[in-house]
């Protein structure tokens, strides 16, 4: 493994990136679909929810499946399930001229069900292709990869949405499939000993959370994790309307700071992806919450001028910059610390955990941003993740979580 594994982690990344572009593109692409066909905020709250649902319902149970079943089989699967799915709802609105909602909203929640299983098998079989030396620069890598996606698919999206029928745009997704499936199939995947054991759901389940409790600052991490996400996601989700509403933009401005925002991670990832080896990765993840806190607060604090607005732009920069370190370190300091063979229900329960906020916070998002204002609910987000920062370096097993790590694998 160690001859090959640089070629082997590279092949599987490009398949990711082609496999990832294809289907993000689809799903902005269904998302300008329902805002163009039923213009109901309604409508596609409920589309988002349905994408963030699986994850958090499901997440605890796919974890002890992804342990005992052969990873690069269901990496396969689940992307030529997503292709099917798209295929019959491009059939579906060639015969009919429109489609259905229903099969809208099924063929989004077959997308994020499949997703569900994805992400925690990808984070599982990574401390198994590559060296854990290098752990923390592939996951950077990785980082990377889903920022390109961000930044590539609004923009791809938006021009063939309005270049080519949407009947014919969905089957993207199909050539998606096969392009990641075609480069799958000549990844290495290392298989590990529990693969055919029996699954007890359940059982499995509370060994997960279990495993993770026992790690006493790997678990406050997270916990406090989570409270940020609760804080932050409010105003996450409302990126567009501070743009539109607050700043009085444009529909561009607006995709401007999307992609702004995704430039940031991408460099983020970068600096992590080529740096890598860092002696205290809790450091890091502090100061990010603390460069975050400051750039989003401030940003609710601008006047609303066009100047306010170039300043906006530049703290969302800073703010996207900052975001990668959470997820990229912490997730390294999770393969570092669990073995290959229970990592699924680890990452199973901690995906849960950390994604179980966001459809809370997206509840509340609407009727904060009407009571307070938008730019009210960025100043709650920034002192929110301040305040995060602070708890976490008071916390010692937290802060030193990752030197005495470290110091067990050196």
């Amino acid at each position: 493994m160690e001859k090959h594994w640089k070629k082997n982690i590279n092949l599987f990344l490009i398949g990711q990136f082609l496999s990832g572009i294809t289907s993000m593109v689809v799903q902005y692409a269904i998302i300008w679909y329902l805002t163009q066909e039923t213009g109901s905020a309604t409508i596609l709250s409920f589309a988002t929810l349905l994408g963030m649902l699986p994850m958090v319902l499901l997440s605890p149970f796919v974890g002890p499946l992804i342990d005992r079943w052969d990873k690069k089989k269901l990496l396969i699967y689940t992307d030529i399930i997503v292709a099917i799915f798209a295929l019959i709802l491009s059939i579906v609105g060639t015969v009919m001229s429109t489609f259905p909602l229903w099969l809208v909203f099924v063929s989004l929640f077959i997308r994020s069900v499949a997703q569900t299983f994805q992400m925690p098998t990808i984070q599982s079989i990574l401390p198994t292709m590559v060296p854990e030396t290098e752990l923390t620069r592939i996951n950077g890598r990785l980082g990377m990869v889903q920022s390109a996606n961000y930044i590539i698919a609004p923009g791809l999206g938006a021009f063939l949405f309005a270049a080519v029928p949407m009947n014919g745009l969905i089957l993207l997704d199909v050539l998606g499939a096969i392009l990641g499936v075609g480069l799958l199939i000549f990844v290495m995947i290392p298989k590990i000993d529990r693969q055919g054991e029996k699954v007890h759901l359940l059982a499995d389940t509370k060994f997960g959370v279990k495993k993770l409790y026992e790690k006493r600052g790997l678990w406050h991490i997270m916990i406090n994790g989570a409270v940020f996400m609760l804080l932050f996601m409010p105003a996450a989700s409302l990126y567009p309307l501070m743009t539109m509403g607050y700043f009085n933009g444009t529909v561009g401005q607006a995709g401007l700071i999307e992609v702004i925002y995704a430039v940031g991670m991408l460099v983020g990832g970068a600096i992590i992806g080529f740096s890598g080896h860092f002696k205290n990765r809790m450091l890091l993840v502090i100061i990010s919450y603390i460069v975050l806190g400051v750039s989003v607060g401030a940003s609710g604090l601008l006047p609303a001028t066009s100047q306010g607005f170039i300043y906006f732009v530049i703290l969302n920069a800073i703010a996207g910059l900052a975001t990668p370190y959470y997820n990229t370190l912490v997730m390294a300091m999770i393969q570092q610390s669990f073995e290959p063979s229970i990592l699924g229900r680890v990452l199973g329960v901690f995906n849960s955990l950390m994604s179980l906020p966001g459809p809370v916070g997206l509840i509340f998002a609407g009727p904060l941003a009407d009571a307070l204002g938008v730019e009210k609910l960025f100043v709650i987000a920034g002192i929110g993740t301040l305040l995060c920062a602070v708890a976490l370096y008071m916390v010692p097993s937290a802060r030193n979580y990752d030197i005495e790590l470290q110091s067990k694998h050196s």
